[in-house]
């Protein structure tokens, strides 16, 4: 026993009262073995032959169970007093102490853990009534014969927070018990404790049990509804339709009528249609075909089924067509579906001078007809168009829709038309004879004979449709890298700039024109000299032409059409500013002078009302101009009108309804340190010679680019003092506001911007 504990410090009454016990235990068990197990060894050949070699030749923890049953129990211990033992030791995760006590640290044994079971009161129960020693004086350890040198004893206090991690080892089947042939007894390995909680997680077990759902479906079992759809019966489950439908689910947890009955009428429903959704309510599968689309949508927006609704428009907006167009928009707004309607609102919009040939729009109710002709977006070239799709769906069933002609007729815009074809209507046997027609022919006709009263002549007709007033085109300017050569292109339809080409050259301070709907590119400088070269660009087939120059090399000239001729106006020739006047003759393709203007301008704005040709502002050399003077190409002669009440050079300028507007620039030379950029705009009246104050712009704006695009003006790019600015704004003359619209792709200032109707 020395090498057993060879670190032991005790009494030698100790010692060997110790000594005594392990002996009297270990013939204990050598007894228990010869008596118990010796026969069946001998009767089956010996049990280390009949053993595999995944098992042990003994347990004896087996063996301390069958004893302890059979010798546990003392003959005159009460119940109280075995709960009381148990609770003393065997429930050692409890913070119980029993001073003088010792086990043995299974930590420090090589081949064996120290484990011990748990009993319960059945197992006292039923085992029989022999007398043993008390519990405390049996130790519940487990070790082999082996040299045991290096374990060490422990106080049971010691042992109280490893009790529970030895419980479980003890306990659980996990240790992994292995026979050895040199070894007496078998050993325990120790393990570490497996988790008590564990969670298994089916990946396809929704698909299985809607796999079994739609089974029992099939086979008409377990069902607790039938759906009545004209001559059909469905069967269902109320559980699976009200987890797929809002609609069945509020029929099916309220108290309502449908709730209690075995059968539910679907009036209104297509039967083939319902049975395919209460499938999809099973299978999450639908098929969607172009004779069953319609039926499925209605039902799947009545039953409030929103992933199938979305489908069926994605697969209607897949199916436009400029004939069926017409009829997807009537039935999107029928079914409450926006986001279809807006879709096929938006390609009817766009399409509608396929869509007005075909059959749907001759088909048309006069309300449905009302709504297209009252939209501003319609793409068409111009108000004709419109017009005659008019009359030809009246002329499709005259007798019954000649009543509504005068009602549709007052959303064509009549003032917009052209004299000679507002000249042709009159003379129509459609409207001779309707005195409402005859008044809006009239009122057009006053607008074209009196264009000094159109201010007081604006209606919701004399607005021009978005596609109608042409595009935007803003070209070159000075940008980030000191000169842009790009050209961007403005639709109000869509709201949207896009570029659309590049110049050839880098050029500044030039100026630009629109002559039979091409754009000519006039002198400017390339950041070394001044230039006189001239260039075309032609929007519909993208290319450039070059054009005879001018006889006077310019830059920061004012570029204008009158009555067929282009204008160069003023500038800077490299030397001097320029007070002259170039004529160009697209007849005779030449340049002419014209009479010279009464004051040098450079920067100057130029721009063109009533028949005459206005030059504003400016820079002379050696401040910026508030003067104004005008052209008559009938006298040849310029003379001078009311001055601004700012001075202004890089200044903006454009007409609109018989007035002219001057915006933004600046009001003194760089150099000037006193120098400010201004956010104001004026108007001259022609009538009266007078500059009018209007709103100002959000911002200030120098070398603002400015046109007039429908009835609106808008200010586009310039600078700050700080940046090349790419934002737009309009204006609109009527509520006197200014509106930001769409940026540029690129800031710019001094940017040429003109109209060009495609």
């Amino acid at each position: 026993m020395q090498c057993f504990l060879p670190s032991c410090r005790k009494s030698a009454c100790h010692r060997q009262a110790e000594h005594v016990f392990l002996l009297s235990w270990l013939g204990a068990q050598i007894f228990f073995y010869v008596c118990c197990f010796l026969p069946c060894c001998l009767d089956d050949h010996w049990l280390s032959l009949r053993m595999s070699g995944s098992r042990k030749e003994f347990d004896v923890k087996q063996i301390l169970k069958i004893r302890w049953r059979w010798f546990g129990h003392q003959p005159s211990a009460p119940n109280s007093a075995i709960e009381n033992q148990q609770g003393d030791f065997w429930n050692r995760g409890q913070n119980v102490t029993t001073a003088g006590t010792k086990f043995l640290d299974s930590g420090n044994l090589p081949l064996t853990s120290v484990g011990y079971r748990r009993s319960s009161q059945q197992d006292f129960q039923n085992s029989p009534l022999w007398p043993m020693a008390s519990t405390s004086e049996i130790p519940t350890f487990e070790f082999s014969a082996e040299d045991c040198g290096g374990a060490r004893w422990l106080d049971r206090q010691e042992t109280d927070d490893r009790a529970s991690e030895e419980e479980n080892e003890s306990d659980s089947s996990s240790c992994s018990r292995t026979s050895n042939s040199s070894h007496t007894l078998s050993s325990c390995q120790t393990m570490e404790p497996c988790t008590s909680d564990e969670f298994f997680q089916a990946l396809n077990h929704a698909e299985q049990t809607f796999k079994k759902m739609e089974n029992y479906l099939r086979h008409k079992q377990l069902c607790d509804v039938v759906l009545v759809a004209g001559d059909r019966r469905i069967p269902a489950h109320r559980l699976v339709l009200s987890s797929v439908s809002d609609y069945f689910a509020a029929m099916f947890t309220n108290d309502v009528r449908e709730a209690r009955q075995e059968e539910i009428k679907m009036e209104g429903v297509e039967p083939n249609a319902l049975w395919a959704l209460v499938q999809y309510a099973y299978t999450g599968r639908l098929e969607l075909k172009e004779d069953n689309i319609e039926c499925l949508l209605s039902t799947a927006c009545l039953l409030q089924l929103s992933q199938v609704v979305e489908a069926c428009c994605k697969f209607l907006m897949k199916q436009l067509h400029p004939s069926n167009c017409l009829g997807i928009r009537s039935f999107a707004d029928a079914q409450g579906c926006t986001d279809l309607h807006k879709v096929a609102h938006n390609y009817t919009m766009e399409n509608f001078m396929e869509v007005i040939r075909n059959q749907e729009f001759l088909l048309l109710p006069a309300t449905e007809i009302a709504k297209l002709l009252a939209s501003d977006d319609m793409n068409i070239p111009n108000e004709e168009t419109i017009l005659n799709a008019l009359l030809t769906w009246v002329r499709h069933d005259l007798e019954q829709r000649r009543k509504d002609l005068s009602k549709l007729l007052a959303y064509i815009r009549l003032p917009l038309l052209a004299p000679q074809f507002l000249a042709d209507m009159e003379n129509n046997a459609l409207f001779r004879d309707d005195i409402e027609c005859q008044k809006l022919i009239m009122e057009a006709m006053k607008y074209h004979l009196l264009p000094e009263r159109r201010p007081m002549l604006q209606s919701p007709r004399t607005k021009p449709r978005k596609s109608t007033v042409g595009v935007l085109f803003a070209v070159g300017g000075m940008d980030a890298t000191k000169g842009a050569t790009s050209i961007e292109k403005y639709e109000l339809r869509t709201n949207m700039w896009t570029p659309v080409a590049n110049m050839n050259g880098r050029r500044l301070q030039f100026g630009v024109a629109v002559l039979d709907d091409k754009l000519y590119v006039v002198g400017g400088r390339d950041g070394l000299k001044t230039l006189n070269t001239v260039e075309c660009y032609n929007p519909r087939t993208k290319t450039w032409s070059v054009m005879p120059p001018m006889s006077t090399h310019r830059h920061g000239l004012g570029v204008a059409v009158l009555e067929g001729p282009m204008y160069a106006v003023g500038g800077h020739d490299g030397w001097s500013y320029l007070n002259t006047v170039e004529r160009w003759d697209p007849q005779a393709r030449q340049w002419n002078f014209v009479a010279s203007m009464s004051t040098p301008r450079s920067t100057v704005g130029v721009a063109i009302l009533n028949g005459k040709l206005y030059a504003v502002g400016g820079r002379d050399g050696s401040s910026c101009l508030k003067s104004v003077e005008c052209f008559d190409p009938h006298t040849n002669k310029w003379t001078l009108c009311a001055q601004m009440s700012k001075r202004r050079g890089g200044v903006g300028v454009t007409t609109w309804n018989g007035f002219l507007y001057a915006i933004g620039g600046h009001d003194a030379p760089a150099s000037n340190l006193t120098s400010r950029l201004s956010d104001c705009v004026e108007r001259y009246d022609p009538k009266t010679d007078v500059w009018t104050a209007v709103a100002s712009m959000s911002i200030s704006r120098d070398a603002v680019g400015v046109c007039l695009l429908g009835d609106k003006l808008y200010a586009v790019g310039g600078y700050d003092g700080q940046t090349y600015l790419n934002t737009v704004e309009s204006y609109d003359p009527q509520t006197n506001e200014w509106t930001q619209v769409a940026p540029l792709c690129l800031g710019r200032a001094g940017a040429c911007v003109v109209t060009v109707k495609l």
